[in-house]
């Protein structure tokens, strides 16, 4: 089928290793990446023909959108940050590769293909360039019992300014091949990234050592018994460690991949991309992975009306005090509430919001930066280049002039 971006196959009866009868084995799953959801039926194919749907090769183009990144973002408590300082390279973000191997996770294989494979110029966004890469011909089969067949082998990597790399149930040794493209890649000053679990492969092959990383929460002992050079920073979002970046459990990754957008250029691209997606269009890197408690579905008892409301007055002075009265709260109930339902502070979301309200203000120009001070809460220009700095770790002068579009 011409046009989709990619070709599945289901899997016959036979399989191969750990004893199951197919090639998808579901206390692997488990075990591995974290997950307790039910086995997934896979239907015979009919006639003895799989099903197939296709991924043709992408064609080369030009980004119809550019615009002259940052330097650097950095999220306070530098959980996702450069190593290599303020003098880092700007983000180059045109073209992105994706390697796949048995076992892939299906969802952190899809998160790449929504964020960079989708063409979206005709709404102003950008195109990349963009391969699905594997190393062997044929099917790689997921590890809820699909295949995929890649159109590209490893070439792209050599070329690509992001290497995505997908978890795999099956497999968290790159072959000496794949270990030996992703260190070229970092080697030639490109972006090296994993979803998940992906971060083991990246361990493996060498490119975490001395660095920070993250990886789902489930495997942290694992991941530090096996690798006590790297310095894991298990309860985030994402870390970004010079070329290196890796994001913690599956949904995660689509927040690595929009701060990488948004690093390359800037918020409104990264929101419009986020707005198709339905995801919040941006979740700093130093947020905790694992919320304790889920929002409730009680209308009565949730804290977004209070998030709601506090977004509408941003410009005001917003006090735990103020907000726990606006949910008819005591202050440390409050307080215990907000973590357990959004995994931060409450004055580290004001703060969050205030800057993304600055980042919107300063892009659409047409005020001071005294007035996109008062606006955005942070009273003065001064507390607003000190609140920027920690969490952009630019000016907000810089910023504008990067991505001003008026």
């Amino acid at each position: 089928m011409p046009g989709v971006l990619g070709e599945v196959t289901a899997v016959g009866a036979e399989g191969k290793g750990h004893g199951c009868q197919k090639r998808y084995c579901q206390k692997e799953e488990d075990e591995f990446h974290g997950r307790k959801s039910a086995p997934i039926q896979i239907l015979p194919p009919v006639a003895e023909k799989p099903s197939f749907v296709d991924i043709p090769p992408l064609l080369r183009h030009t980004p119809q959108v550019r615009q002259e990144p940052l330097s650097q973002q950095v999220p306070e408590h530098g959980l996702s940050f450069s190593a290599a300082g303020d003098d880092v390279a700007p983000l180059r973000l045109r073209s992105v590769a994706v390697v796949i191997n048995d076992g892939l996770a299906a969802f952190e294989f899809a998160i790449p293909n929504e964020v960079f494979g989708i063409d979206r110029s005709p709404e102003g966004l950008p195109k990349f360039d963009f391969w699905v890469c594997s190393e062997d011909e044929g099917p790689v089969i997921s590890s809820t019992g699909f295949g995929v067949l890649a159109p590209y082998r490893l070439d792209p990597l050599d070329t690509a300014d992001l290497v995505v790399v997908v978890p795999s149930s099956k497999n968290t040794e790159p072959s000496p091949a794949l270990a030996a493209a992703l260190r070229r890649t970092v080697e030639r000053g490109a972006m090296v990234a994993s979803m998940c679990t992906g971060a083991f492969m990246l361990a493996e092959a060498g490119l975490l050592d001395g660095r920070r990383a993250t990886t789902h929460w489930f495997h942290e002992a694992a991941f530090r018994a096996r690798y006590p050079d790297v310095d894991l920073v298990p309860d985030v979002l994402y870390v970004e460690d010079g070329p290196v970046a890796t994001s913690a459990g599956t949904a995660s990754g689509i927040d690595l991949c929009l701060h990488l957008v948004r690093r390359a250029y800037g918020a409104k691209v990264a929101n419009g991309i986020a707005r198709r997606m339905v995801v919040p269009p941006h979740r700093d890197g130093g947020q905790a992975q694992f919320v304790e408690t889920p929002v409730s579905a009680r209308p009565a008892e949730t804290l977004a009306p209070v998030l709601d409301w506090a977004l509408e007055h941003l410009h005001e002075d917003l006090p735990v005090s103020r907000l726990a009265e606006r949910a008819a709260m005591s202050e440390r109930t409050f307080a215990r509430r907000f973590r357990e339902e959004t995994g931060t502070t409450p004055h580290q979301w004001v703060q969050l919001q205030r800057v993304a309200l600055a980042e919107r203000l300063l892009e659409a120009g047409g005020m001071g930066m005294e007035e996109v001070a008062r606006r955005s809460g942070f009273g003065s220009a001064a507390m607003l280049r000190h609140h920027f700095g920690r969490r952009r770790h630019t000016t907000p002068a810089n910023y504008r002039r990067t991505f001003r579009t008026a």
